[in-house]
């Protein structure tokens, strides 16, 4: 009987399309023609699976139908909130065409129940789809940032610099490290500076980060300068005692270019400007 109730549904579907739509509206939906759209063949499909049976296959169709819904919605800027809202207008429109058809209580109490455990699920699914969508983009733009804030660049034949900008963690040493092993494959340079200026405070975890990043760099037969401390973090590094003696530091990254030129055995000499 449940089922047979619920699947009347179908028979009212423009008038359940009607008054969805204004419901939307009120909300504050206006995403005009492509949402109208959308909401025809989800109310079409979740209403012919009404009809069959809401064990049917049919409800695969719908739920691959309103995770693409959610998806795209998300991407064209819709709050978690409006995506949720999306289905309770719907719920709201569906429950109201039952109240006008079914005048027995404890009937449409039954097929009330059964239609928010329905939507209700599919509600849950958006949510996730939503999610998902939101960590994709997420991890991405990390992806992408962590290129961006990791450039080596060579600053002369046979030198490298890496400017370090945020916090140095576990992950970002794991980039730093390849992107400067490889570019030091890459040019043939013997020097690498590591510029930390732009790192906020170091701690003993970040030391070991730089320390491990140097020792990769030493086993590819390149020597590594560690620029960038700050009176700040000279202190804090003391404080914690860890151990940079063996690792050639510098103030500036102009100080670090000095030395690296020293290193080389080459000398930068201004030339004078001649008058004629």
């Amino acid at each position: 009987m449940q089922n047979n109730v619920l699947g009347v549904l179908k028979e009212h579907e423009n008038k359940l399309l009607t008054i969805w739509s204004q419901i939307l509206l009120s909300n504050g939906s206006e995403d005009g023609a492509m949402e109208e759209e959308e909401s025809k063949e989800f109310a079409s499909l979740f209403l012919n699976a009404l009809a069959k049976s809401e064990d049917s296959k049919e409800f695969e169709k719908v739920e691959d139908l309103i995770v693409g819904i959610a998806s795209s919605r998300g991407k064209r800027g819709f709050s978690p909130r409006e995506n949720g809202q999306y289905l309770l207008s719907f719920k709201e429109a569906a429950s109201q065409i039952l109240s006008e058809l079914i005048k027995e209580p404890a009937v449409l109490y039954d097929a009330n129940l059964k239609l928010n455990a329905i939507l209700d699920n599919m509600m849950i699914m958006t949510f996730e789809a939503f999610m998902k969508g939101r960590e994709d983009v997420i991890s991405r733009q990390i992806d992408e940032i962590s290129e961006i804030s990791t450039p080596v660049i060579t600053v002369w034949d046979g030198i490298v610099a890496l400017p370090i900008i945020g916090t140095l963690d576990s992950s970002r040493t794991q980039t730093v490290m390849e992107s400067l092993l490889q570019q030091i494959v890459d040019t043939g340079s013997s020097i690498a500076i590591l510029d930390i200026s732009g790192v906020p405070a170091v701690d003993s975890l970040v030391a070991q980060h730089l320390i491990k990043t140097v020792s990769a760099t030493r086993l590819m037969g390149a020597e590594c300068i560690i620029s960038g401390i700050r009176p700040e973090i000279a202190q804090t590094v003391v404080h914690l005692g860890i151990d940079l003696s063996g690792i050639t530091t510098k103030a500036s990254l102009a100080s670090a270019l000095q030395t690296a030129f020293e290193m080389l055995q080459l000398t930068v000499v201004k030339r004078k400007r001649i008058v004629e």
